[in-house]
């Protein structure tokens, strides 16, 4: 992937900032993994805007290019019964449109 420059637009999330996948279903081509929807994860690189994968699968030019982002999960939070180390991490890169705030309630 390339990471397109020259973009004006900001990032809606920063690093160090909580964040969910959202758990909405998708139909076709999806990069995001279904097993991290509807949770919970530490934003921990804006990687840049990336040509959107999900719109390039169906020949399409993947405008506007979304903001790409490494997000972090505590894997005993990601699989009820996990019996590795309390502090197994799992990270993923995660398109924006697939980020959603957490609420400030959520997170305490």
């Amino acid at each position: 992937m390339t990471n397109v420059a020259g973009h004006t637009a900001k990032a809606k999330f920063s690093v160090g900032e909580q964040v969910i996948i959202s758990a909405r279903s998708s139909l076709g081509h999806c990069r995001t993994p279904v097993y991290l929807r509807g949770h919970m994860g530490t934003v921990i690189e804006v990687a840049g805007r990336y040509r959107d994968p999900e719109k390039l699968a169906y020949h399409k030019p993947g405008l506007p290019a979304p903001y790409l982002y490494r997000v972090r999960f505590t894997q005993s939070d990601l699989w009820s019964g996990y019996t590795g180390s309390v502090d197994d991490e799992l990270e993923a890169d995660i398109f924006e449109h697939w980020l959603e705030p957490v609420d400030k309630g959520e997170s305490e």
